[in-house]
C-alpha cells in the first residue's frame, strides 16, 4: 500500500475505525469476503481521486441530502473524499458564471476520465424548456457533458426512470438518463432516495476493480438490487405463517406482523433496504411500520399506487400450509405474475425432486458396483 491508513484518515477527516468500518460495510454490500477489505481500503486511500461532475435536473435534492446525512461511520464524508467533486450546484461555493465555468473546465480538462453523476429527471417536451440552468436546458447540458464522461451514474429514481415528474400524464415529458444517452456505460442507482451504501459500493467497485459493477436488465448494480425486498424482510416469517396487519394501528401492527395487506409492495420490489438499512441506524420504512412503496422500480408512482392497497396476484399463506387467493382491493397495478411464495415453493419442490432423483441414481450405481 503506497500510503498507510493513518495518512488516509488525516486526509479524509475520519478516524481509522470509521474509515475501515466504511470499507467493511461496502465490502459486505458488494458481497465480497473480509479478505477484500484491505484492497478496498487501499483504493479508498489512493491520492488519485476520480473527478466527478454532478448534474442536478428535475428533483428535490433528496438523493444528495441522503448522501450528506449518511453517518456511523460518516459515509458522506468518506464518499466525498473518495472522489474529487469538481461540480455540484448544491455544495460548491461558486455560483452563476463561475459555477458554469467550473463545469466547462472540468469537462474539457478530464474528457473521457471524469464520472458524470446525474440527479433528477430530464424533461423533453417542448424542447426541454421545463428545466433550465444558465439559460441551457437539461437536455442540452446532459448531451454536452455525458458523452464526454468515462462513466455515468444516475442516482435516484428521477434520474434512472423519470421519477414523480414522469408520473401520468407526464406533462413535461420527463425521462431517465438511459432514455437519452446510449453510448456510455450507465449505472442506475434507483430509489427515492437510494441508500448511500449503494452509491459508495458502486464508487469503490469502480476504484478497486477499474470497472462498474455487474447490473440487472435495468442497469442497477446486482449487489444492491439483485434480490426482492420481500425475500430479505424481517417480517417475512409473519407472511409465511399468515399473520398480517389488517389495518394500521391494530394488534397485528403493534406486534410487527406482515404489512402486505395494507399495501406493502415488497413482493415486487428489488432493493437491499432490509439488509443495509438507512444511515446505519438499523431503521428502514418496513421496520418502522410502513409498507414498502416500491420506489426503486420504474414508474412506481403509477404502477405501485394506490400505495395502501394490496398487490394483486400474490398467494397468501394463512398458516399450516393453507393458501388462499388475495383479491385486489384496488386497480390492477401490476400484471398478474407467479406468486412469490409459489415460486419459492416450486423451486424448493424442484430441488427436493432433483435430490431424490440423484439419490436414486447414486443408489443404483452403488448396487451395480456391488
Amino acid at each position: 500500500m503506497s500510503r498507510n491508513l493513518h495518512e488516509a484518515d488525516i486526509d479524509i477527516g475520519l478516524t481509522r475505525r470509521g474509515f475501515l468500518k466504511g470499507c467493511a460495510i461496502a465490502a459486505a454490500a458488494l458481497g465480497l469476503s473480509d479478505a477484500m477489505i484491505p484492497r478496498l481500503a487501499e483504493a479508498a486511500a489512493s491520492a488519485q481521486r476520480p473527478p466527478v461532475v454532478w448534474l442536478h435536473f428535475q428533483e428535490c435534492t433528496g438523493c444528495t441530502e441522503a448522501l450528506l446525512r449518511a453517518s456511523h461511520p460518516d459515509i458522506g464524508r468518506l464518499i466525498l473524499s473518495l472522489i474529487s467533486l469538481d461540480y455540484h450546484e448544491t455544495v460548491m461555493a461558486a455560483a452563476g458564471k463561475q459555477a458554469e465555468d467550473a463545469l466547462e473546465g472540468t469537462v474539457k480538462r478530464y474528457e473521457g476520465k471524469f464520472v458524470c453523476v446525474v440527479e433528477g429527471g430530464i424533461p423533453t417536451k417542448d424542447g426541454g424548456v421545463y428545466c433550465k440552468i444558465g439559460g441551457r436546458t437539461a437536455m442540452d447540458i446532459l448531451k454536452g457533458v455525458a458523452p464526454k464522461a468515462g462513466a455515468i451514474i444516475a442516482i435516484g429514481t428521477c434520474a434512472t426512470f423519470g421519477g414523480i415528474q414522469a408520473a401520468m400524464p407526464n406533462p413535461t415529458g420527463a425521462v431517465g438518463v438511459r432514455d437519452l444517452i446510449h453510448d456510455r456505460p450507465i449505472i442506475n442507482i434507483s430509489g427515492c432516495p437510494p441508500n448511500p451504501i449503494s452509491f459508495l459500493g458502486t464508487v469503490l467497485n469502480y476504484l478497486t476493480f477499474k470497472r462498474l459493477p455487474p447490473t440487472d436488465q435495468l442497469g442497477r448494480p446486482l449487489f444492491a438490487y439483485g434480490r426482492k425486498i420481500h425475500d430479505q424482510c424481517e417480517r417475512r416469517a409473519h407472511f409465511d405463517d399468515g399473520r398480517y396487519v389488517e389495518r394500521f394501528g391494530d394488534e397485528g401492527h403493534m406486534n410487527g406482523y406482515c404489512l402486505y395487506k395494507v399495501g406493502c409492495k415488497g413482493p415486487e420490489t428489488f432493493s437491499n433496504c432490509p439488509a443495509v438499512r438507512f444511515n446505519d441506524v438499523e431503521v428502514w420504512p418496513v421496520l418502522a411500520g410502513h409498507g414498502c412503496v416500491g420506489c426503486t422500480e420504474p414508474g412506481f408512482w403509477d404502477t405501485m399506487t394506490p400505495f395502501y392497497e394490496r398487490l394483486p396476484g400474490v398467494k397468501l399463506p394463512v398458516g399450516k400450509g393453507i393458501v388462499q387467493g388475495a383479491d385486489s382491493a384496488g386497480k390492477k397495478i401490476l400484471a398478474i405474475t407467479a406468486a412469490a411464495i409459489g415460486i419459492h415453493a416450486a423451486v424448493g419442490a424442484g430441488k427436493k425432486m432433483a435430490k431424490k432423483k440423484d439419490g436414486r441414481k447414486t443408489g443404483q450405481k452403488t448396487e451395480e458396483t456391488r
